[in-house]
């Protein structure tokens, strides 16, 4: 029986190849949270917490109950196609929550953290084609903001927020390492795309001047340093750090450093931890 879970998304949860995602809120949060932790238990109290929040009605247990309840008749309604498994057998009742008993290659969260440790592993080991090969692949799977449908309570912001995070990482490390692998040219309408929806991420206008720079763009360079030191002084009262500074003042005077492969413009690598 295949079970398909994506939550880099909207939520898409599929059994034996048919939907049991709930159309109303609350039910789709429980289904986020199992799985998110598809393999492991929820404890009744933390699903409390995420769909009621920190004081949930004295009804809140035994509703929850029929959350539970309507799902298994969704995945009940799945499994008649096919498939040897109970509803209990996917959906199974522990003394103290509930676990979604499914593999963990079943969920794409699963799937991405893994591809992004094998990248950030190669780029450690100086394997730029494999890191960005990994780093690539795994942010493929990526459609959108993580419960990108969910009105998330609590619990799931806090791990929206951490893959999110993990993500822009990931980003980082995977453009850099194209910029070693001397793709600059590929890079600059990303690159321009990404400084237009995170104006205050220094680190994607540093790539960003480094492509335009390598690609025989001095004056966009220097053009996009001002864009992002306007930014920086307006909203935040400070100039840009020293490293975006030194950047600038590397590519102002045409330093030959800065056309070297291994050159970093912040002078750091990211690690996930």
């Amino acid at each position: 029986m295949r079970v398909d879970i994506k939550v880099l998304g909207p939520l898409e949860v599929s059994v034996a190849g048919a939907s049991v995602v709930p159309t109303a809120n609350k039910p789709s949060q429980l289904l986020a949270m199992l799985a998110l932790n598809a393999g492991h238990v929820v404890t009744i109290s933390t699903l409390l917490e995420e769909i009621w929040g920190s004081c949930p009605p004295r009804s809140a247990v035994p509703t929850l109950h029929t959350y539970v309840l309507q799902l298994r008749k969704k995945i009940q309604q799945a499994l008649e196609a096919g498939g040897h498994r109970s509803p209990r057998d996917v959906l199974i009742t522990r003394r103290c929550g509930y676990v979604l008993d499914v593999a963990p290659d079943d969920v794409d969260a699963t799937r991405y953290l893994e591809l992004s440790a094998q990248g950030h592993e190669a780029a450690d080991r100086e394997d730029h084609q494999e890191a960005a090969a990994k780093l690539a692949a795994a942010l493929r799977l990526w459609r959108g903001q993580a419960f990108a449908d969910i009105a998330a309570g609590s619990q799931l912001r806090l791990e929206t927020t951490r893959l999110e995070e993990i993500r822009l990482s990931d980003l980082d490390l995977r453009i850099e390492t194209d910029l070693r692998l001397g793709r600059h040219h590929q890079l600059i309408g990303e690159l321009a795309t990404l400084c237009a929806r995170y104006p205050l991420h220094e680190h994607f206008y540093s790539l960003y001047m480094l492509a335009l720079y390598r690609a025989g763009r001095q004056g966009q360079a220097l053009e996009a340093y001002q864009r992002v030191r306007t930014l920086t002084v307006a909203n935040l009262g400070v100039d840009p750090s020293p490293p975006l500074r030194r950047l600038q003042r590397a590519i102002l005077r045409g330093d030959p450093a800065v056309e070297d492969p291994n050159f970093r413009p912040s002078g750091r690598r990211r690690s996930v931890a």
